[in-house]
């Protein structure tokens, strides 16, 4: 080959170079900082992957901006954060598209007051965080209707939620659980008012416990079984009868869907102490109570949950006693005798005095020996209305029948009486 020739392919080639160099040139993107891009992965290292977005050399972004399980070939769009073509460094940012994306769904959310579910990523102080592409807070005041101490156990947990708050100058955004458990709460509520009956005997679940009763959940509603409904015996406060997660029956009282309130009551569910008290007590047992009143005619001891009996006065002591009072007290344990048992009037007749032996020195006397009486005189007359003779046993006093005899004769003029008699006849 001559060198005129070698030296022209020579030229040629540059020419062809200096061309594709040109073309390659004019295919390389133009991006600036701020714009979005779309790249494929092309390299993956333990914190960061590589993406080629077509331009002079390739981006970088966190590997925490991708999902989990990214894998090369796989396509992000992403926002250039910084570009440096001095270094040949541009770095992206996926969270930054997904942010700009979820700002725009939760505002839409939060016009058509959608629910939907978030996964709770962490628990910090005053409530818990999750992840809608963007940093989202959930009040501690807002997570349940109810108050929770501790949200420990929630990290991980899936809850539907409803957004609150969005402020994107100050990128915030809060959302609420408990809105969701409400709008729900009434909704159930509603529907279960309105297929309760008064008079229903129901199960129900006790949920919380106040100073003047306990709520009950029939069905997903609370209904509210006033302390003097918990027992047919007085109970002072709801805890003396019930604890919270108890099961019990609940009969209800009353339904006003109007004012969302439910009445009911333990007691009317369960049969009524006096129902069962002729069962319970025979005539003539002995069994023990506590006193419970103290009238000025006698005690009422209670024997039996919601079942007072009445001892008489008559009936307290062996010896003569002008009140109560004076040998009992309210709250006392007594033994009593049961006397009468009335279910159908509630009344049952009590003794103090019949468990007790009487004392010795007061037992009931004899009455004094009496003598046979004076035969009648005179057939078919009526009863004997003579003086009665009684034997006298006191030695100061020495009185024969003959004796009491001439007395009576000596007291009575018998001659005259037989001669006014015999006058009568004539």
């Amino acid at each position: 080959m001559s060198e005129e020739t070698r030296n022209e392919e020579v030229v040629n080639q540059e020419v062809n170079e200096e061309t594709a160099t040109q073309d390659q040139l004019e295919q390389v993107v133009s991006v600036k900082k701020g714009d979005t891009v779309t790249g494929t992965i092309v390299k993956l290292d333990d914190d960061q992957a590589y993406v080629s977005i077509g331009y002079k050399y390739d981006g970088v972004i966190a590997t925490r901006e991708l999902e989990e399980g990214a894998e090369i070939g796989q396509e992000v769009v992403a926002k250039v954060v910084s570009l440096n073509d001095n270094k040949e460094q541009m770095v992206l940012s996926k969270r930054a598209i997904d942010g700009a994306k979820a700002w725009d769904q939760l505002e839409e959310k939060l016009a058509n007051k959608e629910i939907f579910e978030v996964t709770i990523t962490d628990v910090v102080k005053g409530g818990i965080v999750t992840d809608v592409g963007l940093r989202a807070f959930i009040p501690a005041s807002m997570v349940e209707r109810h108050f929770v101490e501790d949200f420990s156990d929630y990290k991980g947990r899936t809850i539907r939620v409803r957004v609150k708050e969005l402020d994107r100058e100050n990128n915030k955004v809060i959302l609420s659980a408990k809105d969701v458990l409400e709008q729900e709460f009434e909704a159930n509520k509603v529907k279960v008012m309105a297929e309760l009956q008064e008079g229903q005997v129901i199960e129900g679940k006790v949920q919380r416990l106040t100073q003047f009763g306990a709520f009950v959940d029939v069905g997903g509603v609370d209904g509210l079984v006033h302390v003097s409904e918990m027992a047919w015996h007085h109970v002072d406060k709801p805890s003396d009868a019930v604890s919270e997660g108890d099961s019990v029956k609940v009969k209800v009282l009353k339904v006003d869907p109007e004012k969302g309130k439910i009445s009911l009551s333990i007691k009317a569910a369960t049969p009524g102490p006096w129902e069962t008290a002729s069962e319970k007590f025979n005539q003539g047992e002995i069994i023990s109570g506590e006193v419970k009143r103290l009238v000025p005619f006698g005690a009422f001891v209670e024997i039996a949950p919601g079942v007072e009996g009445l001892v008489h006065i008559s009936q307290i002591s062996h010896k003569h006693i002008g009140t109560p009072q004076e040998v009992l007290q309210e709250g006392q344990t007594v033994q009593v005798k049961v006397l009468d048992v009335n279910p159908s009037e509630k009344r049952i007749s009590l003794s103090i005095k019949e468990t007790e032996e009487a004392p010795a020195g007061e037992a009931r006397a004899e009455r004094p020996e009496r003598t046979e009486r004076p035969e009648r005189s005179g057939a078919g007359r009526g009863r004997d209305k003579g003086p009665r003779v009684e034997k006298i046993d006191n030695p100061n006093v020495s009185l024969s029948n003959q004796s009491m005899n001439v007395s009576l004769g000596e007291r009575f003029d018998l001659a005259a009486l037989k001669e006014k008699l015999g006058q009568s006849e004539e």
